[in-house]
């Protein structure tokens, strides 16, 4: 067929990314791809300007993914005493402690259960919720409202989520000194680099403080305002407030999901030189440089456990490559700001853009940041600075990873250790 093979190759990438992006199991996502492609390949004549064969191929995925969810949802049998005693989790959307969730459920109607675990679990949109129920979408809508609403009286919010702290002019001073005790598996469920926890009603401040004089540079002030969905994804919309060095303010909107077992972001929007931006998981390169991880953009684990990845010694850190790895290296008892933390030590080499740099994580034993560190290899970004980081800042300390030499460049905290 005319034009269609050399087409495909070219596209085919972005129909896959989407496919995956929707349909976690791989077998079943590799079978809608075939169908989708066949589809494509049977309909390619009714196309009339070949140059939106990227929108007309996506639209494609999308129409099956959707076929994909209803064949689920004929199949689905809501036995209400099941919802009460499986694994339950509202964790995309704000709630993830599956004990306490399963303690809120037994608390609500029938009818409550029932819709919530359609919506929020099998992630089902409400035209198909009201098929499945045989009741018309407004009464969806209606019952799901009284349903959140009723879950949200009773649910157990945490203290202190709410509460935003002023952030210090200069970082407390802190220790850090090496536990003998094994390093505990920890559900680190942070967005990498922005520490906030992508649920309802979270929200973090944290600021930088360059080293070796520590005082507060950029910060950012980050907010979870609703649920939100791109390219037919669900997760939850963020605003971020970034205050720069020189006190200019940017605004930052993000979508990022959170599944049982990763942390993805989905979406970036923000300004330059007068222009709203927006970068999607389907925008090829420029957003997987900034923001993909994992096979498929699969994202970050959140459930983190030693792996052995990284030997650490007196000679400092080796690893095989450098390319986005992380592994906890150790346990740590971390003093900051007059309370001491028991973490521990999530070490991450990125080699993003052939610029290397490592930073380390102190996480406490419910996943949040006590302390995170930034370390630039010598040569980072010289042809920027012109001098290597030893010569910038001699005093700073230094590590040495697979026997290049990394300085210690700045420190994050958050509001969350004051």
């Amino acid at each position: 067929m005319d034009g269609f093979d050399e087409l495909l190759e070219a596209e085919r990438k972005y129909a896959e990314r989407y496919v995956k992006f929707r349909i976690a199991s791989k077998a079943d996502a590799d079978d809608v791809l075939q169908e989708v492609c066949l589809t494509a390949f049977q309909k390619f004549s009714q196309l009339k300007n070949k140059e939106f064969f990227k929108a007309w191929l996506i639209s494609i995925a999308k129409n099956k993914c959707n076929d994909y969810f209803r064949m689920k949802a004929r199949q689905l049998e809501i036995p209400i005493g099941e919802l009460t005693i499986g694994t339950f989790s509202l964790s995309r959307c704000g709630i993830s402690a599956v004990s306490t969730v399963r303690e809120t459920l037994n608390l609500l109607g029938d009818k409550d259960k029932q819709i919530l675990y359609l919506y929020f679990w099998k992630e089902l949109p409400q035209t198909e919720i009201a098929k499945i129920l045989n009741i018309p979408i407004g009464t969806v809508k209606s019952r799901l409202h009284t349903a959140k609403n009723n879950f949200k009286e009773m649910y157990p919010s945490p203290k202190g989520v709410n509460e935003m702290k002023k952030l210090p002019a200069i970082l407390p001073e802190y220790t850090i000194k090496k536990s003998d005790e094994e390093p505990f598996s920890v559900k680190w469920e942070e967005y990498w680099g922005l520490f906030i926890v992508p649920k309802l009603d979270e929200k973090v401040q944290w600021g930088s403080y360059d080293a070796p004089a520590h005082t507060l540079g950029e910060s950012g002030a980050l907010e979870v305002t609703s649920r939100a969905e791109i390219h037919g994804v669900p997760g939850v919309e963020i605003h971020e407030t970034r205050k720069e060095e020189s006190g200019e303010s940017r605004m930052f909107q993000y979508i990022i999901q959170l599944t049982d077992t990763h942390c993805r972001m989905l979406a970036e929007e923000y300004e330059r030189d007068g222009i709203r931006k927006t970068l999607t998981f389907l925008d090829g390169d420029d957003f997987l440089e900034e923001w993909g991880y994992g096979d498929n953009n699969c994202g970050k684990e959140t459930n983190i456990v030693p792996k052995g990845i990284f030997q650490v010694s007196e000679d400092g850190i080796h690893a095989e490559n450098t390319n986005q790895l992380f592994d906890i290296v150790g346990r740590y008892t971390v003093q900051i700001n007059g309370t001491v933390y028991d973490t521990v030590r999530l070490v991450c080499l990125d080699s993003y853009r052939k610029e290397y740099v490592m930073t380390e994580h102190y996480l406490d034993q419910n996943g949040r940041t006590i302390l995170w560190r930034r370390f630039n290899r010598d040569d980072w970004a010289i042809d920027r600075y012109k001098k290597k980081w030893s010569e910038q800042l001699p005093n700073n300390e230094r590590v040495t990873v697979n026997g290049e030499t990394y300085v210690h460049w700045y420190d994050c905290i958050t509001d969350y250790i004051l």
